[in-house]
């Protein structure tokens, strides 16, 4: 499992010059904020590498994520935040995956759980099946696998995406993907575009739906035509 391209460390980050289309609606700008029915997302892991991993495609998807590497603070975390989804590695220090899902259970048995493990076994197996989790997924795993999962607790949760969203997350993740084979950064991108980095990270992560004019000014940057933002859309 590789990490996605970490060249744009500075992401997102706000642009000193705005452009009218990153006017909020209803002010003359044609970029409206996408519903926030996305999942918000805790992971735990010390692997940084992992977490970056499943922090960007995650977040290129739609969802809203945090991670965090120490477990001594995984519980007061889950507490102090409204989280639908805790991806939890078993292999932790200080403090195994297992006693923490323990713990994540004594105070809120609502959340779905997701096992992250390099070393599957029957007996964690049944310790988090004992706990009611969502999925256990053995290392290194696929992203179709953790997208069905994540689809499987959206709609037990109601929070199915409309079809617009599923479009706003599509482009974005596109547009996303096709700059990142191109090596470009987001600034590189705004100047390309004459958007501002934050409109193009907020139409990456679906935070906002863009204009036709804004989505042609993309794909023409990316010298690809705009029907490919769409893919099988």
């Amino acid at each position: 499992m590789t990490p996605h391209d970490q060249q744009d460390p500075a992401e997102p980050v706000a642009d000193t010059t705005e452009t009218v289309e990153n006017a909020p609606q209803g002010t003359g700008g044609d970029v409206e904020r996408a519903p926030s029915s996305a999942l918000s997302v805790l992971v735990i892991d010390d692997d940084k590498d992992v977490c970056q991993y499943l922090e960007d495609f995650l977040t290129s998807d739609g969802y809203r994520v945090r991670c965090i590497h120490d477990p001594e603070v995984a519980v007061e975390t889950l507490k102090g935040g409204e989280f639908h989804v805790c991806i939890l590695d078993l292999m932790l220090p200080k403090l195994s995956g297992i006693d923490l899902l323990g713990q994540i259970r004594k105070v809120d048995d609502d959340v779905a759980v997701i096992i992250l493990t390099g070393y599957p076994s029957l007996e964690t197996a049944a310790a988090s099946i004992a706990h009611e989790v969502s999925a256990y997924i053995k290392k290194p795993f696929a992203i179709d696998e953790f997208r069905e999962v994540f689809e499987r607790i959206a709609r037990k949760k109601g929070l199915v995406l409309r079809r617009e969203d599923e479009l706003h997350q599509t482009i974005g993740r596109n547009i996303r993907e096709l700059r990142k084979d191109r090596g470009l950064t987001l600034k590189q991108m705004a100047r390309r575009t004459k958007l501002s980095v934050s409109l193009l990270s907020q139409i990456e992560r679906a935070e906002s739906s863009a204009s036709v004019s804004s989505l042609f000014k993309v794909a023409t940057a990316l010298d690809v035509p705009i029907t490919d933002l769409f893919g099988d859309f």
